[in-house]
């Protein structure tokens, strides 16, 4: 089984995948890291140097990859993902997917801890970053209430979060 967590930058699909990794004794693929190292440069790098149309191509080309070549994974997805070529379809058709829901302020909140680590919004001030956040969960989510499932992680601990996906696949823990 492969389970996919797609949702907004800092909605926590990183620490919520190692948990469920931990969980279920599945690997844990991370898409980003998977293009990084295939690119060999950082994610910021690939931006800067080759543009977001070069990125958006290699997490396709990625995502086919994954897919192709694994069956009990747990794959963490880029926030844009979702919203590329028919990404949806394809998540949806290899994998169990859960959409991360997280509040504007919680993303806000979490994002303005790392930011210069963002290449999207590195170079925002902090005041914009709620607007900017906001703009992009509304074009965003038309993609990612395509999942399968939806978890509200308002409030919830990475436990909680983790066991509640477990719930819903009826997956033995």
């Amino acid at each position: 089984m492969i389970i996919s967590l797609l949702g907004y930058m800092g909605s926590g699909k990183t620490h919520i995948a190692k948990t469920l990794s931990e969980k279920l004794n599945l690997e844990y693929i991370d898409l980003d890291y998977y293009i990084s190292k295939k690119n060999k440069m950082s994610i910021a790098e690939i931006f800067d140097k080759k543009g977001e149309i070069f990125f958006r191509k290699q997490e396709r080309e990625a995502l086919e990859e994954l897919f192709a070549n694994h069956n009990n994974i747990i794959l963490g997805l880029g926030g844009g993902t979702p919203a590329y070529y028919n990404n949806m379809e394809v998540i949806n058709h290899n994998s169990v997917s859960f959409f991360l829901q997280a509040s504007v302020g919680l993303l806000t909140e979490r994002l303005l801890q790392n930011k210069e680590k963002r290449p999207m919004i590195a170079r925002l001030s902090n005041d914009e970053l709620p607007e900017y956040i906001a703009k992009h969960l509304f074009e965003r989510n038309f993609y990612y209430t395509k999942a399968q499932f939806i978890i509200n992680i308002n409030q919830k601990t990475d436990i909680e979060i983790a066991d509640e996906i477990i719930n819903l696949l009826d997956y033995p823990s």
